[in-house]
């Protein structure tokens, strides 16, 4: 006798609250000025599938909180974000406030662009696969982290003029388990590379507010919306409106950014 079992499959689509249109406020500012960028933006339901709407008329601008300057900033159609005049960058240890005016209402956030730490160089190895880890040349940093609070790290890595950007890539580290993680050497085990790859690896240290942001984002990234998995809610954000009611998502970032390159050779 054969026995034949059929499995039902349902697909469901959960009932998620629709709080209508949103901005979305995304901002970068650091003593890179490349890196340097505001997006606005308006929200999106879960379930659409049409393309971001960009907020091209906004007015925007980061001030100097110790020297009152005020750096305009200029939307670029080409571009779809907003970047400031003259190449204007961060200044270390300067504190400063983002301010975007959108649709009658005034979005505000502030941080301060901390000392980096120390970068001293970077080495790598290759190595067989592991349990943990394929097979690859792996990247260690040595330097050291002189800094007894504040201790707020990304680690962005581009690999022949692609940044890795899955959710995987994501590289957030404190310092939980101490501030001694450059001192012997720190093997990024998140990720390999092969013979003539070109990586360019940015560091930046974060202010507490854009790295807790950060981290809900990734937590987002990686839920993977099966039945035990709470529903998806949208980042803190760390812009406030300044006043009357209303909702703001993104975040605003300021940092400094070490930069170094290294080109993957055979080992002899």
């Amino acid at each position: 006798m054969v026995l034949l079992l059929q499995a039902c499959q349902e697909e469901v689509f959960l009932d998620l609250e629709n709080v209508g249109k949103t901005p979305v406020i995304e901002a970068i500012w650091t003593d890179d000025a490349a890196l340097n960028g505001v997006v606005v933006a308006y929200s999106r339901d879960y379930y659409d599938t049409l393309p971001n709407e960009i907020a091209a008329h906004a007015e925007v601008d980061i001030e100097d909180m110790q020297t009152g300057e005020i750096v305009p900033f200029r939307f670029e159609e080409d571009l779809g974000k907003y970047l400031p005049v003259n190449g204007k960058a961060a200044t270390i240890g300067q504190e400063y406030q983002l301010n975007v005016s959108l649709d009658g209402k005034d979005y505000v956030s502030s941080g301060t662009t901390l000392e980096a730490p120390v970068l001293d160089s970077i080495t790598y190895e290759f190595k067989e696969e592991r349990f943990f880890a394929s097979e690859g040349y792996y990247l260690t940093l040595y330097g050291k982290i002189p800094f007894e609070e504040n201790n707020y790290y990304r680690l962005i890595l581009t690999r022949n003029d692609t940044i890795l950007n899955r959710r995987s890539d994501y590289f957030l580290f404190d310092d939980t388990f101490g501030s001694s993680i450059l001192n012997n050497g720190f093997e990024l085990t998140a990720f390999s590379f092969k013979k003539d790859d070109e990586v360019r690896l940015q560091m930046l240290r974060l202010n507490k507010p854009a790295y807790d942001y950060l981290n809900q984002v990734v937590s987002l990234l990686f839920s993977d919306g099966g039945l035990f998995s709470p529903p998806p809610e949208n980042p803190q954000s760390n812009i406030s409106l300044m006043q009357g009611e209303g909702r703001v998502l993104g975040y605003f970032m300021t940092a400094p950014v070490l930069t170094r390159k290294v080109v993957i050779k055979e080992e002899d």
